[in-house]
C-alpha cells in the first residue's frame, strides 16, 4: 500500500516522542496473533448486505491504545484524529478512510465482555510470558488497591452505583471497588485478578488469588490469619505475612528482636514488587477511577489492564536477546 504524504512526513521527523516509544514497545511485545485468534471466532464476519465490519486487528489495537492511555470511547476516537502516533499504531490512514467511531468500539468492548474474552486476553498474555520463562510458580504476593467510583447521582436511576461500597483506609473513607491481585514473587508479574466491592476485606480473597502451587505466600499485615481460613486450608505453603505494626514496634532490642526486624525488612522488600503493576495501571494507564457501572464490567477491564501492565513490566526482559532466542 502506498504511503500517504502525512505518513511520509511523520516517518521523516527526527524526534521520537515518549508516545512513539511507548507504542513501539507495546507493538513489539504484544502477542497479537494469539489475541486475534482468541477473539476471531466471536467477531462479526460481515456476511450479507450490511456494512462490512472493521478489521479485527485494527479494533484490537484501538482497544489496546484506549486502555494504555486511559481514554473513553469518545476520547480514543478523537485521539485517532489528533495523534499520528496512535493512528500508525492502530493502522488507520485518514487519507483513505475514516477512523472507527466510539460506537464501533463500544460494540467491540461489549463483545469482549459478553464472551468473557478480557479474562482470556489476560490468560493468553500470561501464557505467552510463561513460554518466555518470565512467570514462575514458586511464590505469590497478595495485595489489593482501592479504585474510586463516582459518587454522583446525576444519572437515569438518580442513585450511586449500588454494587460499589465505601471502605475505610486509615482515617479516610473511599467509595468504589477493590482490585485484588496475586503477583509472582520472582518476576513481579500478575497471575490472578479479582474485582470486588470496596467493602470486601482483603484477607477474604486470599484463596482466590493463589494458584495452588506456591511454596511461599507473602502479604502485608492485613492478611494476618489468611492461612487459617477454610478456603486456604489446602494450600501447602509457607506463609510470610507481615507482622502487625504494634507488635513490630514492641520487638525487644536484643539479638532476637533485631533478627526478627531484619526478617520483616526482607519480607517487605519482596512485597514491594506488588506495587509495580499497581503503579502501571493507576499512574501510567491513568486508571484511578472506575469507568463503568457494576463490578462485572469493571473487573472485565481490570483483566485487560493488568495483562497489558504485565507486558509493560516485562518489556526489557522480552526484548533481551536470550529471551527472544528461547522462544
Amino acid at each position: 500500500m502506498q504511503s500517504s504524504f502525512s505518513d511520509l512526513e511523520y516517518a521523516a521527523k527526527k524526534k521520537m516522542t515518549r508516545r512513539d516509544r511507548f507504542l513501539a514497545q507495546i507493538e513489539a511485545v504484544t502477542p497479537w496473533a494469539a489475541l486475534e485468534a482468541l477473539i476471531e471466532p466471536h467477531y462479526p464476519k460481515g456476511e450479507g448486505r450490511g456494512r462490512r465490519p472493521i478489521g479485527l486487528p485494527r479494533m484490537l489495537r484501538m482497544y489496546v491504545a484506549q486502555q494504555c492511555f486511559g481514554l473513553s470511547d469518545e476520547g480514543i476516537e478523537d485521539a485517532l484524529y489528533d495523534s499520528q502516533a496512535i493512528r500508525r499504531f492502530v493502522g488507520i490512514d485518514l487519507a483513505r478512510e475514516a477512523a472507527p467511531d466510539a460506537t464501533t468500539l463500544l460494540k467491540f468492548r461489549r463483545l469482549l465482555e459478553q464472551h468473557e474474552l478480557t479474562r482470556r486476553i489476560f490468560e493468553t498474555i500470561n501464557a505467552h510470558l510463561a513460554e518466555k520463562g518470565l512467570i514462575m510458580r514458586e511464590g505469590t504476593i497478595v495485595d489489593a488497591t482501592l479504585i474510586a467510583a463516582s459518587p454522583s447521582t446525576k444519572n437515569k436511576a438518580k442513585k450511586r452505583d449500588p454494587e460499589m461500597h465505601q471502605s475505610k483506609k486509615g482515617n479516610n473513607w473511599y467509595f468504589g471497588m477493590k482490585a485484588h491481585i496475586g503477583v509472582d514473587s520472582k518476576s513481579g508479574l500478575v497471575h490472578t485478578v479479582v474485582g470486588t466491592a470496596g467493602n470486601v476485606s482483603d484477607v477474604s480473597q486470599t484463596g482466590a488469588l493463589l494458584h495452588g502451587e506456591e511454596r511461599m505466600v507473602f502479604g502485608d499485615a492485613g492478611y494476618q490469619g489468611a492461612d487459617k481460613r477454610p478456603e486456604t486450608k489446602h494450600v501447602k505453603a509457607q506463609w510470610l505475612i507481615a507482622m502487625k505494626r504494634g507488635k513490630r514496634k514492641a520487638l525487644p532490642k536484643d539479638a532476637m528482636g533485631k533478627l526478627l526486624d531484619r526478617v520483616e525488612k526482607l519480607k517487605a522488600s519482596i512485597r514491594a514488587k506488588v506495587e509495580h503493576p499497581f503503579h502501571v495501571v493507576k499512574n501510567l494507564f491513568s486508571h484511578r477511577k472506575t469507568r463503568y457501572r457494576g463490578i462485572a464490567k469493571n473487573e472485565a477491564q481490570l483483566f485487560s489492564l493488568f495483562g497489558l501492565a504485565n507486558l509493560v513490566l516485562a518489556h526489557k526482559r522480552l526484548m533481551a536477546p536470550d529471551t527472544q532466542g528461547a522462544s
